[in-house]
């Protein structure tokens, strides 16, 4: 008798453990969730809370020294690439030549910054030639530099990049920024859409500078 009272009871407490676990493991993907849309502003994305951008200068695709601070006004799309990568950098220039489609007219209104994350294989010819490959040349700033002058702003987005034979590691980042300089959202570069990334840009435009 005392063996079967056993067995239901812990039967009993099975059931028991079972459903608080279920409850547990869906308020952690409920907050997982809500983490991915920031305060209500219906940008998707990780929220980044609203801090202020780190300001950096560098060198794009003409040889033109280019700041953060002067698209202040502008949403900003920040990036991290370099230009001899096999798949993803290639795949992330195409998509956000879709995004600068998909917005039309108001791309003029956006900035993009791309970021080498190979200060010895990427020279202002190589940036030109990759951004004409992707049809990305009038679209955004493909910056270059010293690793020297690369190592702080790497640092500065907690980006590593890290060579490795002939291939660059690197963090696969897209940092969205508003009109204000803070950055709102961030975005894995392997797994945007477009789609995502031109509603968010929208949400943004229509934001107060």
């Amino acid at each position: 008798m005392k063996t079967g009272m056993n067995w239901r009871l812990a039967s009993r407490l099975s059931v028991i453990t079972l459903a608080i676990l279920v409850v547990i493991v869906v308020t952690l993907i409920q907050q997982h969730n809500a983490a991915k849309v920031s305060n209500g502003s219906g940008l998707q994305g990780t929220d980044l809370g609203g801090t202020p951008a780190p300001i950096f200068r560098l060198t794009d695709q003409f040889g033109n020294q280019i700041s953060l601070q002067q698209f202040k006004g502008k949403p900003v799309v920040l990036t991290f690439l370099y230009t001899h990568c096999p798949d993803i950098c290639s795949l992330t220039a195409e998509r956000l030549h879709s995004t600068m489609l998909e917005l039309g007219k108001d791309a003029r209104n956006v900035g993009v910054l791309a970021i080498t994350t190979d200060p010895k294989g990427d020279d202002v010819a190589a940036a030109l030639h990759f951004s004409q490959q992707h049809q990305m040349t009038n679209y955004w700033h493909y910056l270059t530099g010293t690793n020297q002058q690369l190592s702080p702003v790497w640092a500065s987005y907690s980006v590593y990049a890290q060579a490795q034979q002939q291939k660059i590691n690197h963090s696969m980042a897209i940092f969205v920024i508003d009109k204000q300089g803070r950055e709102r959202v961030f975005l894995n570069s392997n797994d945007f859409t477009p789609a995502q990334l031109t509603a968010d840009l929208r949400i943004l435009l229509k934001e107060s500078a």
